[in-house]
């Protein structure tokens, strides 16, 4: 699981790279913001599982249920305030960071 946090992390900070050279300073910053309104929701609920996983009794599925639910409500509070916070925001590389951080698990299909 911190493998693909960290693979999500990596592929942000290409997209962000690549869109700051096509586009400037501010589709750099915007790229990244977008990828990691979806790292850090990843992340918290990975770390959240693993300690879930570590218990005694073992994992409840209903954490599950409810880590999925808090990861896509934090997601949506993040893109929420970087649309609120960034003025510069450019809206086509903020996704396009959100997109890539999102679907780089497809990297790693490929690897094996």
């Amino acid at each position: 699981m911190l493998r693909l946090v960290l693979l999500q992390f990596a592929t942000t900070i290409v997209a962000s790279v690549l869109a700051g050279l096509i586009a400037g300073m501010p589709a750099l910053w915007s790229a990244l913001l977008g990828g990691l309104c979806c790292v850090i929701p990843n992340g918290l609920f990975a770390l959240r599982l693993f300690a879930n996983a570590q218990k005694l009794e073992g994992a409840n599925p209903m954490s599950f249920f409810i880590g999925e639910f808090v990861k896509i409500a934090l997601t949506v509070a993040l893109l929420a305030a970087t649309a609120w916070l960034y003025r510069e925001l450019n809206w086509l590389a903020l996704i396009a960071g959100f997109i890539v951080a999102l679907k780089s698990y497809i990297i790693l299909l490929f690897r094996h």
